[in-house]
């Protein structure tokens, strides 16, 4: 599948936690999230346990069963997490195979919440320091 770069997730996004694309998603109990910058490759989500983030999958991705599903992330390494979703009887998570030229919102994961006796993610400073500034 080409990219095309006005569709990919930012690796060094200003606001943090960010979106990020889904590469996969397992039919289990918990589900299992693989995010992506480039829609073939598992890419860094950057993600603590506790963030609570929610599923957008566009039709033509197949698992519409999870669309809008919301949960809190237990990390499980560096591009994967579970939530406490049970996917088992879900239809499977595909990516659809695109038309030369054409172009497709991708399956996202968008954080909106954390739990609040974790409350590290939300507070985390991502910009780098101002230089030159006279305050």
């Amino acid at each position: 599948m080409p990219t095309d770069p006005r569709f990919e997730a930012q690796l060094s996004p200003v606001y943090q936690p960010a979106m990020r694309k889904i590469l996969s998603i397992t039919q289990t109990n918990p589900i299992v999230v693989t995010t992506t910058y480039d829609g073939i490759t598992a890419g860094d989500n950057q993600y603590g346990t506790g963030l609570i983030v929610r599923l957008i999958i566009p039709r033509g991705f197949g698992m519409p069963q999870a669309d809008g599903l919301l949960g809190a992330v237990t990390v499980i390494d560096s591009s994967s997490f579970s939530m406490p979703i049970d996917a088992t009887f879900f239809d499977p998570f595909v990516i659809p195979n695109a038309q030369p030229g054409s172009f497709y919102t991708a399956a996202q994961v968008v954080p909106v919440g954390e739990i609040n006796e974790i409350l590290s993610q939300a507070t985390r400073n991502v910009l780098p320091p101002l230089t030159g500034m006279v305050s």
